[in-house]
């Protein structure tokens, strides 16, 4: 559990009640911000990141605490946790971040579950890490550079100044995000305006990931990470049906030859958040079928 000493409660805000939003919710300092991190359950440690907030992994966690501890973080400006400087608004800084949360719990013998921007810097820090992981899951993420005229204009317009003061201004993006299209197929309204909230107020970095997620030099070391040190980690992927235009599922099989594949029926980009239920039932049995024997024979 969390190690007390090196963490320190975090004041819930109004927009996030214990009723909406049950689990505790502590800071670790990390190069000079708080990194919020929220945790439950007991058992085989799960270890949740993603780029949008630690919010979207509830409804999973609800469903998995039962049988595993699961930890759920806060990149730096995103969500619970504190302001970064704009320009430090870096999958490099996301990386050195979800780093130090892992040596500060002493996560040990964890799973990688991961999604959207979460995946780059979290699968870098995991080849830093990776003694400490037993597996990965990709939910609606990549593992390398972003190529493609598709790909790379999406980023370029979505991290661009124009696209960013529009969000600020209108808070459209996160009330997408907050929808039925978005992450909230399943959330209730007060859920639903939490969710908004939160996401609302990591804007003013979010775009700034997205624009250093073009071009980052992180890159280098998350080839290395699922060529080398991971890449006999079993991976478990998940996608929505609506939501892979830029097909990762047949790149991440192709990385990853005996990786498992998922996709969840009329999923969008959220797909955890589209069938909590059926996601979190499919890593355990997951982690029961595949992890847990992959442990024997090395054994």
């Amino acid at each position: 559990m969390m190690a007390a000493a090196l963490t320190t409660n975090l004041a819930r805000p109004a927009w996030l009640p214990q009723e909406i939003f049950p689990f505790p919710i502590v800071g670790i300092e990390t190069d000079r911000s708080t990194v919020a991190v929220s945790e439950a359950g007991d058992g085989p440690t799960l270890l949740f990141y993603t780029g949008i907030g630690l919010f979207t992994w509830r409804d999973v966690i609800v469903r998995l605490a039962r049988d595993f501890r699961c930890v759920a973080v806060d990149p730096p400006g995103i969500g619970l946790s504190g302001p970064v400087p704009r320009t430090e608004a870096t999958l490099r800084r996301s990386a050195a971040a979800l780093t130090k949360v892992v040596e500060t719990l002493d996560l040990d013998d964890f799973i990688l579950v991961a999604h959207d921007t979460g995946g780059p810097p979290s699968f870098a820090a995991a080849g830093q890490l990776a003694s400490r992981v037993r597996g990965l899951v990709a939910i609606n993420t990549f593992g390398w550079k972003p190529s493609g005229p598709a790909f790379r204009t999406m980023l370029r317009v979505m991290g661009s100044g124009a696209t960013r003061r529009f969000s600020l201004g209108t808070g459209a993006l996160a009330t997408v995000t907050a929808s039925a299209f978005g992450a909230g197929r399943q959330l209730d309204a007060a859920s639903r305006r939490a969710y908004r909230a939160g996401f609302q107020r990591s804007m003013a970095v979010f775009h700034d990931y997205l624009r250093d997620a073009r071009d980052s030099d992180v890159y280098d070391e998350v080839a290395w990470a699922l060529a080398a040190p991971l890449s006999t980690r079993p991976l478990l992927t998940v996608f929505g049906e609506r939501n892979d235009p830029l097909h990762f599922q047949p790149r991440w099989k192709a990385l990853f030859p005996e990786a498992r594949q998922l996709v969840i029926p009329n999923g969008n980009h959220f797909p955890m958040c589209d069938d909590p239920e059926f996601v979190a039932a499919q890593i355990r049995r997951w982690h029961r079928e595949v992890v847990d024997r992959v442990e024997e024979k090395r054994r």
